[in-house]
Parts: structure tokens; C-alpha cells; sequence
């Protein structure tokens, strides 16, 4: 089950038949399947301390995914927090529409469950053409 949470911000995202759809497509396409998959939208101060205390970074970040899978098993649970406020403003500086960063970050935070990885440049190429890849497959706005 894909479960879309939003109440600790003013974000409202519609299409969410369509998005949970093209994650269950994007994980069969690695053998996966859904299991319990949060998709989890908070403030920029929430993502600071998450990224503080769970990954000891001192900085924002768009996406922070904790994976409760082994990598072994076909479906995949996990939580995907994204912080809206930033993914907004990476949208603005890289030129992009809002929703497809939306998109393109819950693509990337389901290549962390899958066990990819961004610590490189190599990884960090390979992962943005996963997400491209990814983006191609769904042609919806999931901000209205």
C-alpha cells in the first residue's frame, strides 16, 4: 500500500491513483513490488532535523528515503520524506516545472529503496538517467 502524507504542510497533491500506478510500475520493472510505502511531505526545519539525526548532516535536503526492506525481498516498504519547500526551489534554480521535480524526487527516493546510490558522480549520473528514465513513464501534474 502507497500512502501519500501532507498535513504538516500546505501542499495538496492530486492524481495519486496515477502516481501510486507508475510506482508500482516503476518497481516491477526491478522485480519489486509495494509493500508499506510512505510518501511523506514536510517542512524544510522537519528535513533539517531528520537529515541531522538520522544521516548526521548538517544541511537541507529534498529527499531523505529510509528503507525497511531487505534489498533480498520482492516488496519493498519504506518511507520517502520530501521536503516540498526545497524541492521548489531546486525546480527554480535547474529551470524545471514544480511537479516533475516533485516526480523526478519520489523516483529518486524509490532508487534508494532499490539500493542506489548518489556518494559518487558516476552514481549520482547513473541515478539522474534512472529518474529521467522514470519521468518518461508518467505524463501527469500531481499538483492539480
Amino acid at each position: 500500500m502507497i500512502l501519500f502524507h501532507t498535513n504538516q504542510t500546505n501542499i495538496n497533491i492530486s492524481n495519486r491513483r496515477a502516481i501510486k500506478s507508475w510506482i508500482g510500475d516503476l518497481l516491477q520493472k526491478y522485480g519489486k513490488t509495494p509493500g508499506e510505502i510512505g510518501i511523506i511531505f514536510c517542512t524544510s526545519e522537519y528535513m533539517l532535523d531528520l537529515n541531522k539525526r538520522f544521516l548526521k548532516h548538517d544541511n537541507y535536503t529534498d529527499v531523505i528515503t529510509f528503507n525497511y526492506s531487505d534489498n533480498k525481498e520482492k516488496r519493498m516498504s519504506g518511507d520517502i520524506f520530501i521536503d516540498h519547500e526545497t524541492v521548489f526551489y531546486n525546480a527554480a534554480r535547474f529551470g524545471q516545472e514544480k511537479h516533475v521535480e516533485i516526480l523526478r524526487v519520489i523516483a529518486h527516493g524509490l532508487l534508494h529503496m532499490l539500493g542506489y546510490d548518489d556518494d559518487t558522480e558516476e552514481s549520482r549520473d547513473n541515478m539522474h538517467r534512472l529518474e529521467d528514465n522514470a519521468l518518461k513513464e508518467i505524463q501527469i501534474n500531481p499538483l492539480g
